[in-house]
């Protein structure tokens, strides 16, 4: 191989052969990792995908370059609260391999978080007057919480029985039903966790602790049926009306009764029928009177059958003994041709 090379002297960009000889990184990779390392300083404050997309790499091909850069510790990201409820994604591209440790540090004394400001108001003309009633909001008003990223499914369920739990504690004792049984029915604890967190699934169903209570031995039919909590929940909460639900208990009530599932079938709890033994009979072979068990119709034990076919093979084995020896065909057509008398 020949090589020709002159050193730029001005525009270049100086790349470390770890770099550009690394074996994990794709062409795309280290193209990209290169432009962004020759990068002047207004332009390095811009995302990589729009460098990427300068540079014709979008699409599968940028998901793949990124990839192979951030699990080789080239490119390292960090989101952080700005303030207001807003969120910032910090990218971090390094030209030698950094741990997630060192590139925390990195970050931490690159990005400082600017501090909320207070929201620009125009002064109020004239003099205070007074306040009038009925502006603030109740106390006991319900708040959802704010979350940055919306819940899994399994979180979601997880803090709705918490939260059903707490509801059901706080009810009072004496203020139970007067026809519920004192000992809790685990089946009913279970339903009527569920029924009080369907109001996570959708708004219209929300419930109170009573109306679950009074739903609760009909949700538990279903449970004692052998329906899982998980398909329950998804009987109760697809295909609503589309005009809305107007009464959410007697909703639930009439899906609970008309799509009661079929009991299961009984099971035969009749013991088994033991096996009959047979009986013991006399051995028809020679030696000493025994008995054994037969399994068919034999009238040898298994010994006695053993020594038959032991016999037999050794019958056999002498009368193949006694059998001339096997001649190969080549000899014996060799023998016909140089005596054709004894073929006429």
């Amino acid at each position: 191989m020949l090589r020709h090379a002159i050193a730029p002297s001005r525009r270049y960009t100086k790349a470390s052969h770890d770099v550009v000889r690394h074996p994990r990184l794709g062409s795309d990779a280290k193209v990209l990792l290169l432009h962004v390392q020759g990068l002047p300083e207004d332009q390095a404050g811009q995302a990589l995908s729009e460098h990427a997309r300068k540079l014709g790499i979008t699409g599968r091909a940028y998901q793949k370059a990124k990839k192979q850069l951030a699990e080789n510790g080239f490119v390292h990201e960090r989101r952080r609260q700005v303030g207001r409820g807003h969120w910032a994604t910090d990218q971090l591209c390094s030209n030698v391999p950094l741990t997630a440790e060192e590139a925390r540090r990195v970050l931490d004394g690159l990005v400082v978080a600017p501090a909320p400001q207070p929201s620009a108001q125009e002064r109020t003309v004239g003099q205070p007057g007074i306040r009038a009633v009925g502006d603030s909001l109740p106390v006991e008003e319900e708040r959802e919480k704010n979350y940055p990223h919306p819940p899994s499914e399994a979180e979601a369920e997880a803090e709705a029985e918490a939260e059903a739990e707490a509801e059901a504690e706080a009810e009072p004792e004496s203020e139970a039903e007067p026809g519920r049984d004192s000992t809790p029915d685990p089946e009913l604890n279970v339903t009527e966790r569920l029924l009080l967190s369907l109001r996570h699934a959708t708004p219209q169903l929300h419930l109170g602790v009573r109306e679950a209570r009074g739903l609760a031995e009909l949700a538990a039919e279903w449970i004692r049926r052998g329906i899982t909590t998980t398909d329950l929940r998804r009987a109760l909460t697809s295909e609503l009306p589309p005009e809305g639900v107007r009464s959410a208990v007697g909703f639930l009530r009439h899906r609970l009764v008309q799509k009661l599932p079929e009991p299961p079938a009984p099971t035969d709890a009749r013991p088994a029928t033991p096996p009959r033994v047979r009986e013991l009979v006399p051995c028809a072979g020679p030696g000493e009177d025994h008995v054994f068990r037969a399994v068919g119709d034999e009238t040898h034990c298994a010994p006695c059958r053993q020594e038959e076919a032991r016999a037999s093979w050794a019958t056999q084995a002498a009368a193949y003994a006694q059998q001339p020896p096997h001649i190969p065909w080549r000899e014996r057509v060799a023998s016909l041709v140089a005596n054709p008398a004894e073929t006429a």
